[in-house]
């Protein structure tokens, strides 16, 4: 379990809390957990939120209505429609604004005492350790791989510790990550999955309610650190099946030949994340495939009558949200219902966003169809620069 020193700041200015202070957080006070020590703690604490969207909302929502004294945040997007299902920070009038400006009104007009960061960048190797050393704790909302390895790197190299949450359609996971006696995020995942293996939200989706529910474990986790109180999850994955209703642990220990907080450490400053990852490669290669079609050239060419083969890869319930009239069959089912397809067509594969389709004309083109192209930028694409009209999810 983490001590109060080795989380405490670096220089506590605060020593007294105003009338307003006290009744605002009076609720906390009559706690013996928290009492007026332990609310000065938290005061004094200074967070930092890595995103501001389905698990940053929650949990700087809940860390700033908590009391956390310097609450920092780092986020570079904007609000999109497809946010509002579940970053519950943000609302209809913020859309296409930026995701960190709504972030910090809601926050500061919600808790004018505390004192709100505002990082406008992306999280990268140029600039983790100076951003985090201005903080104690660091809680990861992020949603993709490079930027999990990134901030598990920076936090063991900056002794901070990592509170950590990841989430799916109904499934999420928590820990605490980085501390001197417990596991890393590389202990349990030594190795990123290969690209496009795991689906990302956007992809594959998820329950609106999920990241509220893992944000706030998040919060909770973050405050119990803060007052040196019962027992964080260091040293445990908690594993949450929302459909099920099922919370599960398992119990992690720290790998002493870990590259980063082994005993014998090989990564000591921080390295090229997507490369890592195996992203920088895969985009290259992606942009390299010239055999990509654009939506305009697939419109006018079926516009003109012209004998192509549109084969949508997606899922059913996706298929009833919009379509472009495609022979639906999803990607998973392609390899025994490929005998559905005539190899003597051209073929035009796609899906949401292009990756699914990817993968379905790489599959094609393995088992011999010579005339296959993927619709870059999927049906998301069509519906920007074809029919406007269409749905997007």
């Amino acid at each position: 379990m983490s001590t109060i020193a080795e989380i405490k700041p670096e220089t506590a200015n605060a020593t007294t809390l105003s009338n307003d202070e006290i009744q605002r957080y009076s609720r906390h006070l009559i706690m013996p957990e928290v009492g007026m020590e332990g609310q000065l703690k938290i005061k004094n604490a200074r967070v930092l939120c890595i995103g501001a969207g389905g698990l940053g909302s929650p949990l700087a929502l809940y860390l700033g209505a908590a009391g956390v004294g310097t609450l920092g945040i780092v986020d570079f997007d904007v609000v999109d429609y497809t946010n509002l299902q579940r970053q519950i920070i943000h609302s209809t009038r913020d859309v296409g604004h930026k995701k960190l400006d709504s972030a910090a009104e809601k926050l500061q007009a919600m808790n004018p005492f505390i004192n709100i960061k505002k990082f406008d960048t992306r999280l990268s190797s140029d600039n983790a350790l100076e951003i985090f050393k201005d903080f104690d704790i660091i809680a990861d909302g992020t949603d993709n791989f490079p930027t999990r390895y990134l901030v598990n790197d920076a936090c063991v190299i900056s002794g901070k510790p990592n509170v950590y949450a990841s989430i799916f359609r109904f499934e999420g996971q928590a820990s605490i990550f980085g501390t001197e006696e417990g596991p890393c995020y590389r202990c349990l995942y030594p190795e990123p999955p290969p690209p496009g293996l795991v689906p990302s939200c956007a992809e594959g989706g998820v329950l609106g309610i999920l990241p509220g529910l893992l944000g706030v474990i998040q919060a909770t986790e973050v405050i119990k650190l803060i007052l040196g109180s019962g027992e964080p999850l260091i040293g445990r994955l908690l594993l949450v099946d929302a459909l099920a209703m099922t919370f599960r642990q398992l119990k992690l220990r720290k790998n002493p030949d870990c590259p980063v907080c082994g005993t014998h450490p090989t990564i000591t400053k921080l390295i090229d994340y997507e490369q890592f990852c195996g992203i920088r490669g895969e985009e290259a290669e992606v942009a390299a495939d010239t055999s990509d079609i654009q939506v305009e050239d697939l419109k006018r060419r079926l516009d003109a009558g012209e004998d192509i083969f549109v084969l949508d890869v997606r899922e059913p319930h996706e298929y009833q949200i919009c379509n472009i009239g495609g022979h639906l069959i999803p990607l998973g089912d392609l390899p025994k219902r490929v005998g559905e397809l005539d190899s003597s067509r051209e073929i035009v594969a796609h899906c949401r966003s292009g990756v699914r389709s990817g993968k379905a004309v790489d599959f094609l083109r393995q088992a011999g169809f010579k005339k296959v192209r993927n619709m870059a930028g999927g049906i998301l694409a069509w519906a920007d620069r074809v029919d406007p009209k269409m749905p997007k999810y």
